[in-house]
């Protein structure tokens, strides 16, 4: 593999060369900016041989560097040849700065202008221009010259997503959110954001793990009209029937043309999260660039009565498979029947995969057992599976796309015996989660205001995690959906009715174990405030499985948290119990039972 490596630097060398640049700059991203990057795309893992979410790698004339995050520290060791790579650190060592260390004036850093956002774009060129350090987009990606093996986009067909599941029309959509462009001072915005566009359009697709999307582009005017730039040979039959009057599609050949024609007009766009190309190629036509936030992402993470409809329906059925996965795992325990992380992620996914409108798992599943659960993003793929061990903590953290909606869910499972320690972490973690659920909060409260519900239990006894409390999820699109979120630095966008969010606090200690306890829920008005002093607004619990009472230390809860914990568990035994049989159901009706 080193020497593959090694011939794939030298080769991205000889196209530094001939354009003349002294450094190239290699982001994880892709020219989408998401999450998730389709297998064509992954051109740091080329580059690398590094499997990681995040990083970024810069080579020079002679030289290489990977910077990941602390996710990744041991990982990329493993990984990426150290005599081909050094090792930075992504969030403490900043490119650009180190850029200038490495090069003297006059130099060129080459880059790919699709695979950043214009913010970094910015940001980049002051910090090297100040060294006389020229920042230079090339036309052609010197890996995408020389990837001779690259993998196929997916083939797979546009689906039609029925305005039924959407709840509203893509021309009633498009007709609001256009008129939300028009407000903001613009005749057309750039939305990039694949969930955004497939949202908009009531399409969905399978062009990208784990996200169930189109790759493409949309413009989107004031008057609602929209242009979708996307493989048009994958476009299903009635496609203009099913988006409504205002609707066209082209290639993504023809985008560049296309804003070339937006001459003259003012472009809403994201600097933060819209790659610098779309920006910079419209500009350069004559567009006026009007910076902001995605017109999308607030009228989409509001669900309406249909899309929460899905959801609560795919999340009774999700909890019937996790609750059998948990079954048949007690009973194997009990038998002393012990698996790797591999091995337990794949049956818990066979439980899914016998519901037919189940699609994929909605991200990797966190699958750890013992000291792994302490990497709060461990994935037993990046490895060798670990094999689960008696008297131990098992986390799993895992999820589902289903036509109806996505699921996300966290629990810590004892198994055999746990300590008295383990017990009193993990009450303290369920105390938080308990505190987020029986939140209400006056309307305009952002989840970065309730986080700290989440952590107090942990702070008396000088405790924490170093991960958000909760995210947004969409209806049967990303399991991270935005703006909405609970955590110390999260957005302060306010929670609104219809917004669907995780409750997932945990606690870590390395080297040992790790907790988690996740559910999703969904804001509503206040049921028992409704004819308060202020509109105010709580939570609706959406996931029903059941939690590991072996691990809860009864003496830690207080009454309250002790009536939460077992009509929660009625809850799950209620909505289950009907879906459920044999073995299973009288397991159910077990774990269910109050403590």
């Amino acid at each position: 593999m080193s020497i593959t490596i090694a011939a794939r630097l030298s080769a991205i060398r000889r196209e530094m060369a001939k354009s003349n640049l002294d450094a190239f700059i290699i982001p994880r991203a892709d020219e989408y900016l998401g999450e998730y990057v389709p297998a064509h795309n992954e051109r740091m893992l080329w580059t690398s041989g590094f499997t990681g979410s995040a990083g970024m790698i810069i080579v020079l004339k002679d030289t290489a560097a990977i910077f990941v995050d602390g996710r990744y520290t041991v990982q990329v060791r493993q990984q990426v040849d150290a005599e081909l790579f050094e090792y930075l650190s992504l969030h403490e060592t900043p490119q650009a700065q180190w850029l200038t260390e490495k090069l003297d004036a006059k130099a060129s850093v080459g880059f790919d202008a699709r695979l950043h956002t214009l913010s970094w774009f910015n940001s980049t060129q002051a910090t090297l221009n100040k060294a006389q350090i020229e920042l230079v987009a090339v036309k052609d990606n010197p890996i995408d010259l020389n990837w001779s093996d690259r993998p196929q986009a997916s083939n797979e067909p546009i689906m039609a997503f029925s305005e039924q599941s959407a709840g509203r029309s893509s021309l009633e959509k498009r007709t609001t959110i256009g008129a939300a462009v028009k407000v903001e001072g613009a005749d057309v915005a750039i939305i990039a954001a694949l969930d955004s566009f497939c949202w908009l359009l009531n399409i969905r697709g399978k062009d990208v793990p784990r996200l169930p999307v189109v790759l493409g582009t949309a413009l989107l005017h004031a008057n609602g009209d929209m242009v979708l730039f996307t493989d048009v040979t994958k476009l299903p039959n009635g496609i203009e029937h099913h988006v409504g009057s205002g609707v066209s599609f082209k290639t993504e050949t023809d985008l560049e043309a296309e804003l070339a024609k937006l001459s003259g007009k003012k472009v809403l766009a994201s600097p933060d999260t819209t790659n610098a190309w779309l920006q910079i190629t419209a500009k350069n036509a004559g567009a006026e660039l009007v910076a902001g936030a995605d017109p999308v992402a607030l009228p989409k993470a509001k669900k309406n009565e249909a899309e929460l409809s899905g959801i609560k329906a795919c999340h009774i059925r999700d909890g019937v498979a996790v609750s059998r996965f948990l079954a048949w795992l007690d009973s194997e325990v009990l038998a002393e029947r012990l698996y790797d992380e591999g091995q337990l992620a794949d049956k818990l996914e066979s439980f899914r995969l016998e519901d037919p409108l189940y699609q994929e798992p909605s991200f990797d599943t966190i699958s750890a057992t013992g000291a792994n659960a302490a990497m709060c993003h461990y994935n037993h793929n990046d490895g060798t599976p670990a094999q689960m061990e008696i008297n131990s903590i098992y986390l799993v953290d895992s999820g589902a796309q289903y036509l109806d909606g996505t699921t996300d869910v966290t629990r810590t499972i004892a198994i055999g015996d746990v300590t008295a320690e383990q017990r009193k972490m993990v009450t303290l973690v369920l105390k938080g989660h308990i505190a987020i659920d029986q939140s209400k909060f006056p309307q305009g409260t952002s989840g970065q205001q309730l986080d700290s519900f989440a952590r107090q239990y942990l702070w008396q006894y000088g405790f924490d995690f170093d991960h958000g409390t909760g995210h947004g999820v969409g209806h049967y699109l990303s399991v991270h959906e935005g703006p909405q979120g609970i955590g110390k630095n999260r957005t302060p966008v306010p929670l609104v009715a219809g917004m669907v969010l995780s409750n997932e606090p945990g606690y870590y200690r390395a080297n040992e174990f790790g907790i988690r306890l996740e559910n999703l829920v969904t804001v509503r008005p206040s049921v028992a405030l409704a004819n308060a002093e202020r509109d105010m607004l709580e939570f609706e619990v959406l996931t029903f499985i059941p939690m590991d009472a072996r691990l809860i230390d009864k003496d830690l809860l207080t009454s309250t948290e002790l009536n939460w914990f077992n009509q929660y568990h009625q809850q799950v035994r209620e909505k289950l119990s009907p879906h459920m049989h044999g073995d299973d159901l009288t397991w159910l009706n077990k774990v269910t039972a109050a403590i």
